[in-house]
């Protein structure tokens, strides 16, 4: 999402870094750079303007001009301001032992019953025991879909009827509360085509009635200034204690989320990174500022790791190291997410990259075809693997002789690899690992990753 304005203002931020020193007129052409890399990105004109205005003030008040590491300290200063225009310290809605009610608002299309839904799998699998309360009655369907994913999660679902009135809704929560009692309730409400007073209205009753502890708007980041504007109007008539954006994963530009804490006054809680039900991430204002400055999200990587479980994978030996090990960890680590994602999360690795630069997904899954194809023995000792046995299993996971033949190739390579680290005491000459094998830049010859350079 943040990727062409990442690299506009690392562009820009590089040229600083090679002066040795730098003065006040070069600091000021820099803020212009800077300030029409954030106008073109969509970021709303204020938040530009006094973006620019916070880091120059800085710069230029202080011993960094003149001083031998003037570029690197003028990257920090946007480093910082961009995490503080993104609401500082991460926020989290805080929740009590008991009567935690979560009322979702926003507009239609805007994710807010998926995002619902990903939020009651969030707060399920951290304990919580949740009730997803299904409100809106204006969209068709809208209570089925919610009923899903309730299914999905695993969390029960009270639908609210047509016509029915506020103080009945929350009469029949409580009911349902007595015979079986759950301490977070998410509440998805109607949503609204444009800012309808009458809808509003409706929509003021039902928090009264309800009384929540936490009121998010759900904000669409393909929306652009508009989604600013309709988080300022939901503030002013029901009021708001913090922000979802969704479709971060998307190609909008990005100034939406960007404007949205500082415009709004309101902590962005959650951001949807992608369209499963796991697709929903605290919001780590800092984490994000790294990613649209290319210093990575190392935390977010391992954070990832940990959620698949790769700090239990077991470290072998090169000559213990077989097919079913390599099927292992292959799914291990696609449950951290996309490749292609997972490398932008390591810090200098999204400009590295050549343009064009993608990993194809489906190579990976046909690797772990071929490799299920085989018989456990096969795996374990892939030498067995003659002419007869390799026909076999090509028939059997629908690809060719020549595929299994750059598998085993592949595999082998990783495994010299291996050997080559651990003679080296996990790293090459001078602290820098070996250079890669030919065909390892994508997966030994599968056309898995590609690039133009």
């Amino acid at each position: 999402m943040f990727e062409n304005l990442g690299n506009r203002l690392q562009d820009i931020l590089e040229k600083l870094r090679r002066e040795s020193k730098l003065t006040e007129a070069q600091v000021k052409a820099a803020m212009r750079e800077i300030r029409m890399a954030l106008l073109e990105a969509d970021v709303n004109f204020s938040v530009a303007r006094d973006f620019v205005a916070r880091v120059s003030e800085k710069a230029v008040g202080t011993e960094v001009l003149g001083s031998l590491t003037a570029g690197q300290q003028v990257v920090k200063l946007v480093h910082d301001e961009l995490i503080e225009t993104l609401g500082g310290k991460a926020q989290q809605p805080t929740l009590r032992n008991e009567g935690n009610v979560i009322f979702m608002v926003g507009l239609q299309g805007a994710g807010k019953t998926t995002s619902t839904g990903k939020l009651a799998k969030f707060y399920k699998e951290k304990g919580r025991r949740v009730l997803l309360v299904a409100a809106d009655t204006q969209r068709p369907a809208a209570r089925e879909q919610l009923r899903v994913l309730g299914t999905q999660v695993g969390v029960p679902v009270l639908e609210v009827a047509n016509g029915e009135t506020p103080a009945q809704t929350r009469a029949r929560v409580q009911e349902f509360q007595r015979s079986d009692f759950r301490d977070l309730i998410i509440v998805d409400t109607a949503g609204r085509l444009q800012i309808d007073e009458g809808l509003m209205d409706a929509l003021a009753d039902l928090k009264t009635a309800m009384q929540p502890s936490e009121t998010l708007l759900v904000v669409d980041a393909m929306t652009g200034q508009e989604a600013l504007n309709v988080a300022q109007t939901f503030d002013s008539r029901i009021g708001l204690s913090g922000l979802i954006i969704t479709k971060m994963d998307g190609d909008a530009r990005g100034g939406a989320a960007l404007s949205a804490r500082f415009v709004t006054g309101k902590p962005i809680y959650f951001a949807g990174t992608s369209e499963k039900l796991s697709g929903l991430e605290p919001f780590y204002p800092d984490r994000v500022a790294g990613r649209i400055l290319g210093m990575g999200d190392v935390l977010g990587l391992i954070e990832r790791a940990q959620q698949a479980d790769l700090a239990q994978m077991e470290m072998k030996k090169a000559g213990d190291f077989d097919l079913e090990d390599l099927l292992t960890q292959l799914r291990q680590i696609r449950k951290m997410g996309p490749l292609g994602d997972l490398m932008k999360l390591i810090p200098g690795m999204s400009r590295a990259l050549p343009e064009g630069f993608s990993v194809d997904e489906k190579q990976i899954q046909r690797i772990d075809a071929l490799i299920s194809s085989m018989t456990l023995k096969e795996r374990r000792n892939p030498g067995i693997l003659n002419a007869s046995r390799r026909k076999r299993i090509a028939s059997g996971s629908g690809s060719t002789v020549q595929e299994i033949n750059k598998l085993i190739k592949m595999h082998e390579q990783m495994k010299g690899m291996m050997k080559m680290l651990q003679g080296m005491g996990g790293g090459g000459k001078g602290g820098k690992l070996p250079k890669l094998p030919p065909g390892m830049g994508g997966l030994g010859g599968f056309p898995g990753a590609s690039g133009k350079k």
